[in-house]
C-alpha cells in the first residue's frame, strides 16, 4: 500500500516529464523519417532522406563547428569566472552584499536585452567600445560585421550573461563547507591557493558536474542573442546548430528536415551529458 501511495504521489511530475518532454522527443525522432507536407499533398515516409539532405547542407557543418567553438569558448571561462567571483563574495569584503548584486544582475536581465545592450557596445564608430579604442588610436572596426571576430563578440555576451547564474550554485557550495577546514588548513600553514586547491576545489566537484552539464546544454541552446544581434551573420560566421534549426522549421518551413536537426542535436546532448558524468564522477568527493 506504501508502494502504491508513493507512485500516486510521482504521477503527475511523471505525467508532466512524459507529455513535455519524453513525448515530444519520440515524436519529433518519427518526424524525422517523414517528409514535410505541403499544401494537399500530405507527407510520406522518406526514411534518412532527411539525414542525407543534412549530411550535403553545407551550412549545417558550419553551424555545428560554430556552436562547438562558441561552447569551448562559452563554457570554461564562465565556470572558471563564476567560481573566482563566487569565492571573492564568499569572503568577508567591504560591500559584498552589493558586489554580489553587480554580479548576478546580468542573470536576471532579458537574453533579448542583453542583446540590445551589447550592441550599443559593438556599434561601428558609436559604440562603447569603439569610442574606448579610439583614445588610443586604435582604428575603427566592425565587431559584428566581421566573420574574423563576430563569434567572439557574442561568446563575450553569453559569459557575461551566464558566469553569474553559475556562482550563486558556487556560492552556496561554498557556505556549506565547514568552518573547520579553514581553520585547519590555516593551523598547518597553508596558502590561500593551497587551501582552494586541496580542499575547495575538490569539495566543489558535485556542483562542477552539475553546472557543466548545465552549461553545456545552454550553449547548445543559444539563439536569442544570435537572432538580435547578427542573425547568424555574416557568412554564417555566428549561425549557430539551434539557430540554423529555426531557420530551417520557421523561416524555410521544411518540418522533416528540422526534425532531424532536432533528433541529431538530443543525440549531441545526451552523448555529452552522459560522457561528463562517466568522465567526472570519478572526481566527485560527497561529504
Amino acid at each position: 500500500m506504501a508502494a502504491i501511495h508513493g507512485w500516486l504521489l510521482l504521477l503527475p511530475a511523471m505525467a508532466l516529464l512524459v507529455l513535455f518532454t519524453h513525448f515530444p522527443a519520440v515524436a519529433t525522432l518519427i518526424d524525422s523519417f517523414w517528409s514535410t507536407p505541403r499544401g494537399a499533398r500530405g507527407s510520406v515516409f522518406v526514411g534518412l532522406d532527411n539525414y542525407q539532405v543534412m549530411v550535403e547542407d553545407p551550412v549545417f557543418w558550419t553551424s555545428l563547428v560554430n556552436s562547438l567553438w562558441f561552447a569551448v569558448g562559452t563554457i570554461p571561462l564562465s565556470i572558471a569566472l563564476a567560481i573566482l567571483m563566487a569565492v571573492w563574495v564568499n569572503d568577508r569584503i567591504v560591500g559584498r552584499t552589493l558586489v554580489r548584486m553587480a554580479f548576478f544582475t546580468p542573470t536576471i536581465l532579458p537574453m533579448i536585452a542583453v542583446a540590445n545592450i551589447w550592441l550599443f557596445f559593438y556599434t561601428p564608430q558609436y559604440g562603447l567600445l569603439e569610442q574606448v579604442l579610439g583614445t588610443f588610436g586604435a582604428p575603427s572596426h566592425n565587431w559584428l560585421g566581421s566573420p574574423s571576430t563576430a563569434l567572439l563578440c557574442v561568446i563575450v555576451v553569453a559569459i557575461w550573461k551566464e558566469a553569474g547564474f553559475f556562482m550563486i550554485f558556487y556560492l552556496a557550495a561554498l557556505q556549506q563547507i565547514p568552518p573547520h577546514l579553514a581553520e585547519a588548513a590555516a593551523l598547518e600553514g597553508a596558502s590561500r591557493w593551497t587551501y582552494f586547491r586541496r580542499v575547495q576545489f575538490p569539495l566543489l566537484m558535485p556542483t562542477t558536474l552539475f553546472v557543466l552539464v548545465n552549461a553545456v546544454i545552454g550553449a547548445f541552446r543559444t539563439i536569442d542573442h544570435i537572432v538580435v544581434m547578427t542573425r547568424g551573420g555574416p557568412d554564417n560566421a555566428t549561425s549557430l546548430l539551434l539557430y540554423h534549426l529555426y531557420q530551417v522549421g520557421f523561416s524555410f518551413w521544411d518540418t522533416g528536415y528540422a526534425a532531424a536537426i532536432t533528433a541529431v542535436l538530443l543525440a549531441i546532448l545526451a552523448a555529452l551529458a552522459f560522457g561528463q558524468y562517466f568522465f567526472l564522477e570519478r572526481r566527485v568527493h560527497y561529504r
